[in-house]
C-alpha cells in the first residue's frame, strides 16, 4: 500500500489506525446462520455469525473464550436487529445446541469427524476403531436412518468388547480398557440427531458443515500471519474490518 500510494508505511499505519468504523448495513430478514469462534492468541478472539446464502458475516464480537454466552449475546443481538434465524449449523460444542431449541440445529459433518479422529486417531489400531471410523466417513452419503441402523448394529457386534475392565493391581480400582473408543461412539451417539438436519429442511438449503466461515478463517489467520509485526490494537482492528467486509 505504501508503494501504491507513494506514501511511509507509518503513514498508511496512521490512517488505517484512525479509520472510523465501518457503517454495517442490515436489511432484516429470515437466514439460515452458521455459527462460531476462532482464536487469533490465547485471550482475543472472534464469535462469528455469517449467513451462507448472503456469503456476509451478520455478527462479529471479540471474545475471550467460547462461552455459550457468546452465542447466546449474538443470536439475541441478530434478532434485535430484525433478523429471524430459520436454523443454524453449529460445530458441536456441548450446551450451545439448547440455546436454538426452537429452530433446526446441524451438526457440521467436518467437525464430527474431527471429534472422532481426536479419539481413535487417522489410523486406528483396533478393528473395532476402524469399523467405527469407516462410518463417519460415509457421513455425506448416507442418512439418519441408515446411519443409525449401521452403528446399532456396530453396537452390537462390539458391546463386550466395550465393556471390558482394566484393574489397577494397586489401588484395585477399575476403569473400562477401550475409553477413547466408548467416547467416540457416544459422541456420534449423541450427535446423530442432528447430523441430518440438512436433509429433514430441504427448503432451507442447509450447509451440512461450517465451511463456509471457517474458509474465511483461514484467510484471514494467513493474512494475520503475513503482518506479524504490526501492533496488537491495529491487528486487531484489521481483523475485524476484514470480517465486516
Amino acid at each position: 500500500m505504501a508503494s501504491k500510494y507513494g506514501r511511509s508505511k507509518n503513514w498508511i499505519r496512521d490512517r488505517i489506525r484512525n479509520a472510523p468504523p465501518r457503517n454495517h448495513n442490515t436489511t432484516p430478514q429470515s437466514v439460515v446462520v452458521i455459527a462460531d469462534v476462532t482464536f487469533f492468541r490465547r485471550s482475543f478472539g472472534v464469535c462469528v455469525m455469517r449467513s451462507p446464502h448472503l456469503k456476509k458475516n451478520l455478527y462479529v464480537q471479540e471474545v475471550k473464550n467460547e462461552s455459550i454466552d457468546a452465542y447466546w449475546q449474538g443470536r439475541t443481538t441478530l434478532e434485535n436487529m430484525g433478523y429471524t434465524l430459520q436454523a443454524i449449523v453449529l460445530d458441536g460444542r456441548p450446551g450451545v445446541r439448547q440455546l436454538f431449541s426452537d429452530i433446526p440445529v446441524q451438526m457440521c459433518h467436518f467437525h464430527q469427524k474431527q471429534i472422532i479422529t481426536r479419539y481413535l486417531t487417522n489410523n486406528p489400531k483396533l478393528e473395532a476403531g476402524i469399523a467405527l471410523k469407516k462410518l463417519v466417513t460415509i457421513l455425506c452419503e448416507t442418512n439418519e436412518k441408515d446411519l443409525t441402523v449401521a452403528l446399532d448394529a456396530w453396537h452390537d457386534k462390539w458391546s463386550s468388547f466395550l465393556k471390558e475392565r482394566t484393574v489397577d493391581p494397586f489401588t484395585g480400582r477399575w476403569h473400562y480398557t477401550h475409553k477413547r473408543l466408548r467416547s467416540a461412539h457416544r459422541s456420534l451417539r449423541l450427535n446423530l440427531p442432528y447430523l441430518f438436519t440438512y436433509q429433514k429442511y430441504p427448503e432451507l438449503n442447509i450447509p451440512n458443515t461450517t465451511n463456509s466461515l471457517d474458509g474465511c478463517f483461514a484467510y484471514l489467520k494467513e493474512l494475520v500471519r503475513v503482518h506479524r509485526g504490526l501492533k496488537r490494537s491495529l491487528k486487531d482492528k484489521i481483523i475485524e474490518e476484514i470480517l465486516w467486509r
